[in-house]
């Protein structure tokens, strides 16, 4: 063999296993991942501000017992009709609100409007969710839009009382320039309007008679000399009669002088949403901040010990 070929031959042998001695270079572990960094838990959702009216605004919207109450109130009410139109000396006026006698006049039932007839809850709820109070231009703009309904049991009621000759009279402290929108409201609903003169709303003249504030006796004064009043419907005490001091003291004085009048001739509705029971816990000075309102009502409360 010659000898270029012999060392040719050679350093391709002695590449060979030099080639098949080489160590092929292994890739370095990837280095541990980093610990996940844990997620910030979500902010929570900003909580509603607290609002006193809730509890009672959604007891009078869901709940089965408020539409319970209402009924049974008007299914006695209608049990006493007969009685009172065949009693020709009954009168749900107290004796200091007639100026002359009731006998011979037509028989009329007067109801209050607001949480007696018609169910304004939703303008509550909507007072809530906005995280509002009562005014009178938010309250405006609810009646306006004549949509609350009937306040269960009502309108069967006023159905009965008007099959029997019976004049619903309406009165309201609704303002008087808010008649029509209330009138198309409880015609709407299927309750008896006889005419527009059945409104008596705050703001009715009555000769010879100064209303105080947005006392009824006056206009209730006015309907007893049309008509002999058989029944009283409102949710307030100052619907039957007037409240002269507003402290809770004067009120439970005038409820308990005529307690025997209750569920024969005045018929109290449930309302715990709103009324003047609640300023005459904090002395009827609104102008108090809302806190300070709320600690007298807190102070009012009767605590189990």
């Amino acid at each position: 063999m010659p000898l270029r070929r012999t060392l040719t031959v050679s350093l391709f042998a002695a590449t060979l296993v030099l080639s098949a001695c080489r160590t092929t270079p292994v890739a370095p572990p990837p280095a541990p991942e980093a610990p996940a960094t844990p997620a910030a838990p979500a902010a929570p959702e900003a909580a509603a501000a607290p609002h006193d009216n809730l509890n009672a605004v959604v007891w009078m919207q869901r709940t089965a017992e408020y539409g319970a109450v209402t009924e049974t109130i008007y299914h006695a009410a209608v049990s006493h009709l007969d009685r009172a139109l065949k009693d020709r000396q009954w009168d749900a006026l107290v004796p200091g609100e007639r100026a002359n006698a009731a006998t011979g006049l037509r028989p009329a039932v007067v109801m209050d409007v607001d949480e007696t007839v018609l169910d304004n809850s939703p303008y509550q709820a909507r007072l809530i969710h906005d995280g509002q109070d009562y005014n009178e231009v938010t309250w405006d703009q609810w009646v306006a839009e004549a949509k609350a309904k009937p306040v269960p049991g009502v309108v069967d009621f006023a159905k009965a009382a008007s099959a029997r000759g019976v004049t619903i009279l309406y009165i309201s402290n609704r303002a008087t320039h808010l008649k029509d929108a209330t009138i198309a409201n409880l015609r709407a609903v299927g309750m008896p309007v006889k005419d527009d003169g059945v409104f008596l709303g705050l703001g009715t003249f009555v000769e010879d008679c100064e209303q105080n504030g947005s006392e009824k006796d006056c206009r209730r004064r006015l309907a007893g000399q049309q008509y002999r009043v058989l029944m009283q419907f409102g949710d307030q005490l100052g619907d039957f009669a007037q409240i002269v001091s507003n402290t809770p003291q004067a009120r439970a004085d005038l409820a308990g002088r005529y307690r025997a009048w209750f569920g024969e001739r005045w018929f109290m509705l449930p309302n715990p949403s709103y009324g003047s029971w609640e300023p005459a816990l904090f002395n009827n000075a609104w102008s108090e901040p809302a806190g300070a309102r709320r600690q007298s009502k807190l102070d009012a409360l009767d605590i189990a010990k």
